[in-house]
């Protein structure tokens, strides 16, 4: 069975075009982008070699090296965005060894099921809508306009008959245009099971939540009724009628066949998992964690609840800064089972500056329509941006290396008076050029103790 179709069809990406597209919204890192291009081009490859090889060809996992903020997790979202495959990202330090309290890694399986399947109903809703929306609308106009009954057969019957039809596609094109916005009707819809309660006041785990789930399927469905207004019944009535329509077999089998040959699952923090030379304390499950992480990783076939899911053709892409440790600290199967390893530079200032114009989502352009919303036009010099990036560059070398995150922060403090006064400013023109950044922020900047705390 061949991959699902993506959002974007591989076909159109190959790693040039997977690598300009990243490059959109992430900023360097060329040798990162480079590899996770040619790690996806490989699995189309793999889609389209002899069947009996197919399964031979596994997927070359990535370790990606770095500080925080430089866009290690940046590039595994847009790439599994663009690509339309299932994406899970998680952190390793939550992880404890088995027979330790706390969560297992195949959790992380169970969780990408989840979104292949959840990403799989997605879509079959999406194509059941406009037969999903005809349904609805004819259980609204019951509601509207009962159905007549009677004589049909004689004169005066027919007669009726297509005055209750004219008047119905009245009342359907009214419905269409938002007419009886503000009418209620009351409707019967599905209660919760009397457990469900239960459960959510105690905040249970994932176990009491699936229990919870099991339980609501034994017991008898419970209907209520609900005084809701057309708006609101239609909308109920459509997600009813389009559950109706898919067929949830499938889809499950779609989702785990999609997490199978196309999931991307991102583990953060891969280095806090490398214990110390100490063999007490907290560090006794560290090495536990990398082993029952190496199975997963390996290919394994772990068991869901909506059934089992192999992990043989997962990508896994892991990430750490590695302060004071290094990738060949991590146990030496687990190192062969992420062949792959690219280093990502640290953001200089000019990595600041192209980082506040130049992707789709740039800071500067997110900050402008945030204050057009209030009427106020704000405008940045190019002597301000080089401020910018000056400051931010400075305090990471000075402080805590944050990469470009020490922009946000910096910018939050820059125009925290124009945030504040913006409902008051509409139809203003502010420009924020070099000397108000350096106003604003030199002070702070040159204190290093308080810059720790501000900045």
């Amino acid at each position: 069975m061949l991959l699902p179709e993506p959002k974007t069809k591989m076909d159109d990406l190959p790693p040039a075009r997977i690598v300009e597209k990243l490059d959109e919204y992430i900023i360097g890192q060329a040798d990162a982008k480079k590899a996770v291009a040619i790690a996806m081009r490989n699995r189309w490859r793999r889609q389209r070699i002899p069947e009996d090889m197919r399964g031979e060809v596994t997927p070359k996992n990535i370790i990606m090296i770095g500080p925080t903020g430089v866009g290690k997790t940046e590039i595994a979202r847009r790439l599994a965005d663009m690509t339309g495959a299932p994406f899970l990202k998680v952190e390793a330090s939550k992880y404890t060894e088995v027979g330790y309290h706390g969560r297992d890694v195949e959790s992380m399986i169970r969780d990408l099921a989840k979104a292949g399947i959840a990403q799989a109903q997605s879509e079959a809703m999406t194509r059941v809508a406009e037969s999903a929306r005809e349904a609805a609308e004819e259980r609204v106009l019951d509601f509207l306009l009962p159905r007549p009954t009677g004589d049909f057969e004689s004169e005066d019957g027919q007669q009726a008959a297509e005055r209750y039809s004219r008047t119905r596609e009245k009342l359907r094109q009214q419905l269409r245009n938002g007419g009886f916005a503000d009418k209620k009707i009351e409707i019967e819809v599905d209660a919760p099971p009397p457990m469900a309660g239960i459960f959510g006041a105690v905040g249970l785990d994932e176990m009491a939540m699936e229990m919870q789930e099991m339980l609501g399927k034994m017991m008898p469905g419970r209907r209520k009724t609900r005084r809701v207004t057309i708006p609101e019944a239609l909308a109920m009535f459509q997600q009813e009628e389009a559950e109706k329509l898919v067929d949830e077999d499938a889809i499950q089998r779609d989702g785990i066949e999609r997490a199978e040959q196309g999931g991307i699952i991102f583990i953060d923090e891969i280095d806090k998992v490398i214990g110390s030379s100490r063999s007490d304390g907290p560090d006794v499950s560290r090495e536990g964690v990398q082993r029952d992480l190496l199975p997963i990783v390996e290919g394994a076939t772990v068991t869901t609840k909506y059934g089992p899911v192999k992990t043989d053709h997962i990508l896994f892409i892991a990430a750490g800064a590695f302060h004071g440790k290094k990738p060949s600290d991590l146990i030496p199967e687990l190192q062969g089972r992420f062949p792959i390893r690219v280093e990502l530079n640290p953001l200089s200032k000019e990595d600041f500056r192209q980082i506040l114009t130049h992707p789709k989502n740039a800071i500067c352009k997110q900050y402008k329509l945030l204050l057009e919303t209030e009427g106020v036009t704000l405008d940045f010099t190019s002597d301000a941006l080089e401020a910018l990036a000056g400051f931010a560059a400075d305090l990471n070398r000075s402080t805590q290396d944050i990469g470009a995150r020490r922009l946000h922060t910096i910018m939050e403090k820059l125009l925290e008076d124009v945030s504040f006064n913006a409902p008051d400013l509409g139809g203003k023109h502010i420009e924020i050029t070099g000397d108000t950044v350096r106003g604003r922020l030199a002070d702070i900047a040159s204190n290093e103790d308080l810059s720790r705390y501000i900045l």
